[in-house]
């Protein structure tokens, strides 16, 4: 993984040493990898908290079925959190790819 990042690194520093066509191309080909890489991970992780959250309201419902109601609520506030998380990796990302303010 090290020799990956110094790899596009080292091909970054060549890229916006080139002239301005080179560059704007090489940073638009960056933006499409680090958006799909970082909303790929965004995404893992999102489903990682919403499966944890699932198993902890499943586990506690049937210890004490009487509290059933209150902690589906509390679920659904903890998923749309993490979702929302979700969410604002895809806006990253879309900066990234539409209005890339590095261009």
């Amino acid at each position: 993984m090290k020799k990956i990042v110094l790899l596009m690194l080292a091909i970054a520093g060549a890229a916006f040493a080139a002239d301005g066509a080179v560059a704007n191309e090489t940073l638009k080909a960056y933006s499409v990898v680090a958006a799909g890489i970082g909303l790929g991970l965004a995404a893992l992780g999102g489903a990682i908290g919403m499966g944890n959250t699932a198993a902890a309201t499943i586990a506690g419902t049937a210890r004490n079925p009487g509290l059933g109601g209150k902690l589906m609520t509390t679920m659904f506030i903890a998923l749309a959190m993490i979702e929302a998380q979700v969410i604002y990796a895809l806006v990253v990302a879309m900066i990234a790819l539409y209005a890339n303010p590095f261009l």
